[in-house]
């Protein structure tokens, strides 16, 4: 796909999703339903705030009709979940296209971090329905690397936290961070992809603090926040041997987002989006207005690929709104944290 300006962009996005030959059975069932033609009405970015925000529809919505007609049999789909943070998990579909450029820009940007090629990565993030699972094994084969992996299910600390079994979902915890230290000890590893609070865990165990700072060569983190103090920590006195590398995403995101490179130590960690696809507006959340750079608004995600359409998703993340790299459009955000509660539920992270 060619990259374009910010209305043909999305007029092209128009087109394909709402057209009869090409879009989904969700979209175009859907369509009738808007009370506007995304055909003659969706022009540019700004239009994009006509839609409803859809994503709780996911939840039951069959997958088989997410997938864009204009793919035909050769669509390659792949079904994957949310962590359930917000209630019944949501389901997204990946077309084989979409994954594959997902992985090839997240590639490319742990090559601008220097990330080594050619080396086995662990990754203690979530598998199965996940999609940063799959993620972590192609990008690793991608690379040149092995993916070596653990069983690691969000939903369950989730619920073991929300019902207050707090031993239990630490004694989890200690199950995850022993397989990650027979992995450890008896592989070379030189990438590790975890999320923070797997780190965390991992930070209090001195033997496999030694074990990442001699064999681990870069640390790629995401999945939940991590405040800036524990990242200074984290990256500078604990692992202090390895590149740290930032990430955040999520399934309504279809993807990811990676740390900006060349920040400095004392700057905020700030992502950048894979833009124009994937593109973020910082809000207020009782005006909807975009707030000024540099001042702390709600998250609102736009997704626009053949693979799937899903703008105007209030993320349960607050960010400060910081300016893009040249030429891109959306914001790009920093300090990122998850609100207390998200549509009348507690968020819980747990390790994920």
């Amino acid at each position: 796909m060619v990259e374009h300006t910010d209305g043909e962009f999305v007029r092209e996005m128009m087109r394909w999703h709402f057209s009869p030959e090409t879009g989904s059975s969700f979209w175009l069932k859907r369509a009738k339903t808007l009370g506007f033609d995304p055909l003659t009405e969706v022009r540019d970015f700004d239009d994009l705030g006509l839609f409803p925000n859809v994503v709780d529809e996911l939840r039951d919505v069959g997958v088989r009709e997410l997938i864009p007609r204009g793919y035909g049999d050769e669509h390659g789909a792949s079904v994957y979940e949310s962590g359930g943070t917000t209630g019944q998990p949501k389901r997204v579909m990946y077309s084989a296209e979409w994954h594959r450029r997902s992985v090839e820009w997240f590639s490319e940007r742990l090559d601008s971090h220097g990330v080594p090629r050619n080396v086995d990565w662990l990754s203690a993030v979530p598998t199965g329905p996940h999609n940063v699972g799959a993620m972590a094994v192609d990008t690793a084969m991608m690379r040149g690397g092995l993916n070596f992996s653990i069983d690691l299910d969000p939903r369950w600390v989730k619920k073991l936290i929300g019902q207050g079994n707090t031993d239990m979902a630490s004694a989890y915890t200690d199950h995850l961070i022993e397989q990650v230290g027979y992995i450890l000890a008896s592989q070379d590893v030189g990438v590790l992809f975890a999320t923070p609070p797997m780190l965390e865990r991992l930070a209090q165990h001195d033997d496999l603090v030694e074990l990442v700072n001699r064999k681990v060569r870069a640390i790629i983190w995401g999945g939940t926040h991590l405040d800036a103090d524990t990242r200074d920590l984290l990256r500078d006195e604990v692992f202090g041997s390895a590149t740290f590398v930032g990430g955040y995403g999520g399934t309504m995101m279809l993807g990811t987002s990676v740390e900006r490179p060349g920040l400095g130590a004392d700057e905020p960690c700030v992502f950048d989006s894979f833009a124009p696809y994937t593109t973020f507006r910082v809000v207020d959340p009782d005006t909807g207005r975009v707030v000024p750079y540099g001042e702390r608004g709600q998250i609102v995600l736009h997704h626009m690929s053949r693979s799937a359409l899903l703008v105007n998703n209030i993320e349960r993340d607050y960010a400060t709104r910081i300016a893009p790299v040249d030429g891109v459009f959306g914001d790009a955000v920093a300090d990122v944290a998850p609100v207390a509660s998200f549509d009348d539920t507690a968020v819980v992270e747990g390790v994920y």
